[in-house]
């Protein structure tokens, strides 16, 4: 146990150093919210919008499964006790497999539906990442840390280029 507190602390002080070290040789950081900036984006609101249309496509499908479910299941309890061995045992076969193809839709839908958000946005976080590495070059910055991913919880002495990124892409 102190071995690994020791090489912690070593770590620590390696990382240190070299953080001071490029601080004297005049590296240049900034910062920006990822978040605020795709908010801002007017491509934002009609994706939005598309995928949420596209969600309660999903959730309607869903909800359609469930209210067939909840019949067969209603239908099964108000007959069960005058259906024959085979009919009983159909009916519950077809109850399991329904209850089964809900969770698989279910789980297709969560999958689907994170692929069209990536599908749809993708091209929009590709948009702000040329900007900010742009305004990176333009303007001398050796670093631009994404506080809006929580990638860093604490800066000093940085400056928001935020600004220049929404300049760079034409918004006001």
């Amino acid at each position: 146990m102190k071995s690994l507190k020791k090489a912690l602390a070593l770590l620590s002080l390696i990382a240190l150093i070299s953080f001071t070290g490029m601080a004297q040789t005049g590296a240049k950081f900034g910062y920006i919210d990822s978040n605020e900036i795709l908010s801002l984006m007017p491509e934002t609101d009609s994706l939005q919008k598309e995928l949420k249309a596209y969600a309660d496509y999903l959730d309607q499908q869903m909800s359609t499964m469930g209210m067939e479910y909840q019949t067969k299941v209603a239908s099964y309890q108000d007959n069960v006790a005058t259906m024959s061995d085979l009919i009983r045992q159909t009916k519950e076969k077809e109850i399991t497999d329904l209850q089964a193809r809900i969770q698989a839709f279910q789980q297709s839908a969560d999958q689907d539906l994170g692929a069209k958000q990536a599908e749809l946005f993708n091209p929009l976080i590709e948009k702000v990442k040329k900007a900010i590495a742009d305004v990176a070059r333009e303007n001398n910055y050796n670093y631009i840390f994404d506080v809006g991913t929580g990638a860093l919880v604490f800066y000093e002495n940085g400056d928001n280029v935020l600004p220049l990124v929404k300049t760079k892409l034409g918004i006001k």
